[in-house]
């Protein structure tokens, strides 16, 4: 399962263990204990990704196996946007603070990982050569 966690900087992806049902019973049962309201809406999630990294053409193939919970499509000339369908979990319908999760075929969660990591590595290390 993937867990995005948006902030307003950008946004983090993990790759858990857990399945989605124990996620989100899991925040269910804090949020009945915080005495707070709690929202697990079905939508989708986008973020884009440079279009030259190598594994672009792999999650392009997963997508063809994923029956719609996984969309690549060109932005523009330089980046992808990766579309995934999932649950955002949130205090209300209103908040923008919340996190987004996914289940897909393993190889498409290890393919999206693996991208996300190397697009948020590639400006770092372009940033040390050029010191």
């Amino acid at each position: 399962m993937l867990k995005l966690t948006y902030t307003e900087t950008g946004f983090n992806l993990e790759r858990l263990a857990q399945s989605l049902e124990q996620v989100v019973t899991r925040r269910a049962l804090v949020a009945m204990r915080l005495g707070q309201s709690f929202l697990a809406e079905p939508t989708t999630a986008s973020f884009l990704l440079p279009a030259d990294l190598p594994e672009i053409y792999w999650l392009e193939e997963e997508m063809r196996r994923a029956d719609g919970s996984l969309t690549v499509c060109v932005a523009d000339a330089e980046y992808v946007e990766v579309s995934l369908r999932g649950v955002w979990l949130a205090t209300n319908s209103q908040t923008a603070d919340g996190v987004f999760v996914t289940v897909l075929h393993d190889r498409a969660e290890f393919y999206i990982l693996k991208s996300w990591q190397a697009s948020i590595a590639g400006p770092s290390l372009l940033k040390e050569a050029g010191e």
